[in-house]
């Protein structure tokens, strides 16, 4: 049986993007890459997911699969070895991971994302820096957001955290890399690599540099580059992934919200870029929801999202 190539969605200079990068070098996987804009408008990008505009993403055919966290259990599942989530380390892994990807990572940004920092990601481009900075603004909506100062502050304390780990192992929890790594490390690679103006902060760290490069060595596996048109094509030309057939386990319906399966339903975001995807709700598992809908150019498709996260609400019909 063919199994669908893996395409992912995403842009160079993302840091979850560099996380699901570094996890396909890890695991050795061949993978399509596609390059999607970093602010909107994308519409290669909503034809497929209806909606959710958060970088990365991950293809298979007519299977949509968002959040970075998601991603990685898919690619858990298509290449287990090496494991993301070795069984000694499974829980505290993950928990370990949900505070890197949250708590961390708006530390990380908002120190980077600072004026001077801003000012050296987008040297030459200030019409560029002032779209991302527009952009970025409307995705954070309702969030609180650190000062400067205060995630300067508060960076550097995790920094000596994360240091006192690595000083006594290669990796956070020992001598290979978990999940937790690789949430840990890519808002830390947004600073050192791309507003390097700023990366002087990991001067009193110097196990955790050492510890990046270790790293930073993974790379990337094997990439092919691929047009945006061209996925959307894939995903026209595809059916949606039978429970069976499908990247993540299955497991059995659980309600927690009385929307039974079926309905028409929407998925937002709980902070970050709070824009809905739509569609029916055919899947409620333990760990996620599956929609299904359609869209003129893509098709059928399926589109996943961890419960973790995200709010999922009955759309209720107008008038009848």
């Amino acid at each position: 049986m063919h199994t669908p190539d893996l395409i992912l969605h995403h842009y160079g200079t993302s840091p979850f993007s560099e996380k699901i990068r570094l996890v396909m070098g890890r695991k050795k996987l061949a993978w399509k890459s596609v390059i999607v804009p970093s602010v909107m408008p994308k519409p290669d990008v909503v034809a497929l997911t209806g909606g959710y505009r958060r970088t990365p993403f991950l293809q298979v055919g007519a299977d949509i699969y968002c959040d970075s966290s998601l991603i990685c259990d898919v690619l858990e599942h298509a290449q287990p070895e090496p494991p993301l989530y070795p069984p000694h380390l499974r829980g505290c892994s993950r928990v370990f991971a949900q505070w890197a990807d949250t708590t961390l990572f708006w530390t990380a940004m908002t120190y980077a994302l600072q004026p001077k920092g801003a000012a050296h990601l987008f040297t030459g481009q200030p019409e560029i820096g002032q779209a991302f900075a527009a952009d970025r603004k409307a995705m954070r909506v309702n969030m609180t957001q650190l000062r400067p100062a205060d995630a300067t502050s508060a960076l550097r304390s995790y920094l000596r955290r994360i240091s006192s780990m690595v000083e006594e192992h290669e990796f956070l929890f020992g001598a290979e890399p978990c999940v937790a790594d690789f949430a840990t490390y890519h808002s830390l690679w947004f600073i050192r690599v791309q507003v390097t103006v700023l990366a002087d902060i990991f001067a009193a760290t110097p196990a955790v540099l050492e510890w990046m490069d270790r790293m930073a060595e993974i790379g990337h596996g094997r990439l092919e580059p691929l047009a945006g048109d061209a996925a959307i094509a894939v995903a026209a030309r595809s059916e949606p992934a039978i429970a069976e057939e499908n990247l993540l386990v299955h497991s059995a319906f659980q309600d927690d919200h009385g929307i039974r399966l079926g309905s028409r339903v929407s998925i937002t975001s709980e902070s970050f870029g709070a824009e809905p995807t739509e569609g029916e709700l055919v899947s409620a598992t333990r760990t996620h929801y599956t929609l299904r809908r359609s869209d003129e150019r893509a098709g059928l498709l399926h589109v996943h999202f961890p419960r973790i996260g995200y709010v999922l609400r009955e759309v209720r019909q107008q008038g009848g």
